[in-house]
């Protein structure tokens, strides 16, 4: 019985291949579309990538032949949305942007928007690497906000930009506090001013705040004694600052001592 099912199975599924490589080397365009359109639908049920690319074929075969026909919209767009489920987001942001450029009118623009915007939020790396698609990610989905405040993915693409810039502070925040960690302190007291400006509403403030302090410290007490008293001060500026804004913060009890050990070094000048 199972060796049965098998071989009907097998039988099925080879003669499913020779209908597909029939049907692609045909010129019949709307044979092609029709079988397209099946493999996209069974592919994105199914969530089946072998259909999906067997239908991205036929797409890319027929849709010159459908530019300016009725069905030239839905070629296009399934076209765009088929990279767009296979993760080819490389293609399908440009894909995306096309078919709104060519059907700005079509009840597909809002999801296609949301789509071209979405394939950069993927192609977005990891925090430590190159942001550039993160830029452009934020920057897509701000348009798609603008374009449909009330739409029907807002609320995602909300949180994806909020994602998004989450990751760039914490880019920004980690070059800093490697230059304080490496001992670069002038060059981190400088990126924490940055990133404090940059970023006012950021996660990673009150650290900021905190670690600017500490490498304005670690500056001054290594400084040469004609620099010492000047950097102390600042230093202590620096500590008074974190402790208006968190006085009872995560860093309390460290600000504290750097902050004693400041003062008996002051009365010696």
């Amino acid at each position: 019985m199972k060796k049965g099912i098998l071989i009907l199975s097998v039988a099925l599924m080879m003669l499913s291949c020779g209908e597909y490589q029939d049907v692609l080397k045909s010129k019949d365009s709307a044979v092609k579309y029709q079988m397209a359109e099946k493999l996209y639908t069974e592919g994105k049920a199914e969530e089946d990538k072998s259909k999906l690319r067997k239908a991205l074929r036929l797409f890319e075969q027929i849709i010159p032949e459908f530019r300016g026909k009725p069905q030239g919209q839905r070629v296009v767009f399934l076209l765009a949305d088929t990279y767009f489920l296979l993760g080819d987001y490389f293609l399908s942001p440009f894909e995306f942007e096309r078919f709104n450029q060519l059907y700005p009118d079509s009840d597909k623009a809002e999801e296609a928007k949301f789509k071209e915007a979405a394939s950069y939020y993927y192609r977005s790396p990891r925090f430590n690497l190159d942001q550039t698609d993160t830029d452009k990610a934020i920057e897509e989905l701000q348009t798609y906000l603008n374009t449909y405040p009330e739409g029907e993915n807002a609320e995602l693409a909300n949180t994806m930009a909020t994602e998004l810039r989450i990751k760039l502070e914490k880019k920004a925040y980690e070059i800093a506090k490697q230059y304080h960690h490496t001992e670069y302190y002038k060059a981190a007291i400088a990126a924490f001013n940055n990133f404090l400006a940059d970023y006012p509403g950021s996660p990673f403030r009150e650290a900021a705040y905190y670690y600017r302090a500490e490498s304005a410290y670690l500056l001054a007490i290594n400084s040469v004694p004609y620099l010492m008293e000047t950097r102390l001060n600042e230093a202590k500026e620096l500590y008074s600052t974190y402790n208006k804004y968190y006085p009872e913060g995560e860093y309390s009890a460290q600000t504290a001592d750097y902050s004693a050990d400041i003062d008996t070094r002051l009365q010696n000048f």
